[in-house]
């Protein structure tokens, strides 16, 4: 059932960007009276699963999720349709339109790539506002197992004080902000220290097993006892916290998974909270230091009993408007961030980049249409980000082009653009293979 939701956000979320994408290149060439032959959802190599034509164009689905197109008559792009192009330009046709009018046909589909991110943010703002939780609230510090960021010196427990230049306020501040930074500023026992991540921080995470970074520490809280385990018939109801172990305090999840490796196979006494009073249970631990406990919980339930604060904000429509657009420009600058990085190869930030099924995998297993919204957000930012670059086949590569006519007064040669094309589809090829493999090697290694 979780894949099944899963897959059905994916390719909801994958659809609406590709059919709003496509339709920011259709409007302007209808508008400009370019004649579009075809208009199709994902790829339809040899057959579709549906088509019909309305007018002078073909809508249609296709049975290859990769993408999506419009076949815009008398261009050339990823159809290399040579024989059309052989014959004379006819006024409906894309090479026969203004420079300026073409540049505006490209530029169609990023452009409806950034609206639509920007005012998803805008309604997410006012329809559900921002929660977060206030780092100075948080009990304990983060829980911090990864070998990776135990071997740069952080600790179980730490305060992070502040992400490469910015300071944390809420918890969400560190991982919008540890992409690119060079250093983070801890709190332990009330020392500050300053910890230098090493400039391939990023690529040693990527191929790592373990890809934790900074968790909150939760309490031991019941969820459900398995049917197959040893305390089944213990006195333990939802939501009880365990508080001790053999007298041992046991504050955080993290502490009775180490008291409990101790005790591997005996009957224990231990100290429950529930509804505010103390009781005291029995309990039994396995061969593998487990009590057969799924644990439970949720953010507000673990803000009641004290582990942090969360910290809510709700915005009138005129705000949204700007918070809106602080989120749209904090994305958009934080993935500009990230392509750098990737284009240097000293941060290894290359290890990351992930294809169809990394995406797949942000998606939550269970339906949130705060998430999903979320998600589809920042999705469109990186297609536009991604159309923009300035490769053959991508809109940034035919802008590009238009640009270069525009400014010198010639027009590249359709042998020449052809030529482009050919070299664009292999960069890409090799950019999409380079991807999809990252993410096989990564399901093969770990």
């Amino acid at each position: 059932m979780e894949f099944v939701i899963k897959i059905s956000q994916f390719l909801l979320s994958l659809s609406l960007l590709i059919v709003l994408h496509e339709l920011g290149h259709f409007i302007p060439a209808r508008l400009f009276k370019t004649r579009v032959e075809k208009f199709y959802l994902f790829f339809d190599i040899k057959y579709s699963l549906f088509k019909k034509k309305i007018g002078d164009t073909v809508y249609g689905i296709g049975w290859l999720p990769l993408g999506g197109y419009v076949k815009i008559a008398g261009m050339i792009d990823e159809s290399m349709d040579k024989e059309q192009m052989a014959q004379p330009p006819q006024p409906w046709e894309f090479r026969s339109k203004p420079t300026w009018q073409r540049l505006i046909i490209m530029l169609g589909g990023v452009t409806v790539n950034f609206l639509l991110a920007y005012f998803i943010y805008v309604f997410m703002a006012f329809g559900y506002g921002d929660t977060d939780i206030d780092s100075q609230s948080i009990k304990g510090g983060y829980l911090i197992d990864n070998p990776l960021l135990n071997d740069l010196g952080f600790k179980t427990g730490d305060h992070i004080v502040q992400v490469g230049d910015t300071k944390v306020v809420n918890e969400s501040d560190i991982r919008a902000n540890l992409i690119g930074a060079e250093k983070i500023t801890i709190e332990r026992d009330g020392v500050t220290e300053t910890i230098t991540l090493p400039e391939d921080f990023l690529g040693q995470l990527s191929t790592s097993k373990n890809r934790s970074l900074f968790e909150l520490r939760l309490p031991f809280m019941v969820g459900k006892v398995s049917d197959s385990s040893l305390n089944k018939s213990a006195d333990l109801k939802k939501e009880d916290v365990i508080k001790t172990i053999e007298g041992r305090s046991v504050e955080y999840f993290d502490q009775a998974q180490d008291v409990l490796m101790s005790l591997k196979g005996q009957t224990v006494s231990a100290e429950i909270l529930r509804d505010g009073e103390l009781k005291t249970v029995s309990l039994k631990v396995d061969d593998q230091g487990k009590l057969g406990i799924q644990t439970g919980g949720s953010p507000n339930k673990f803000a009641e009993l004290g582990y942090f604060k969360i910290v809510k904000k709700e915005y009138a429509l005129g705000e949204s408007f700007v918070v809106g657009y602080n989120r749209f420009t904090s994305q958009i600058s934080g993935y500009f961030t990230q392509l750098k990085l990737i284009f240097s190869p000293s941060t290894g930030a290359y290890k990351g980049v992930g294809g169809f099924k990394a995406i797949f995998d942000v998606f939550p297993s269970v339906w949130s249409w705060e998430y999903f919204w979320g998600i589809t957000a920042f999705l469109s930012i990186m297609l536009g980000v991604l159309n923009l670059l300035p490769i053959p086949a991508l809109d940034g590569g035919h802008v590009m082009f238009l640009l270069y006519e525009m400014i010198s007064g010639r027009k590249p040669s359709e042998k020449f653009m052809e030529g482009a094309q050919v070299v664009g589809f292999m960069i890409i090829i090799l950019l999409v293979l380079f991807a999809n493999g990252n993410d096989i090697f990564k399901a093969i290694t770990n």
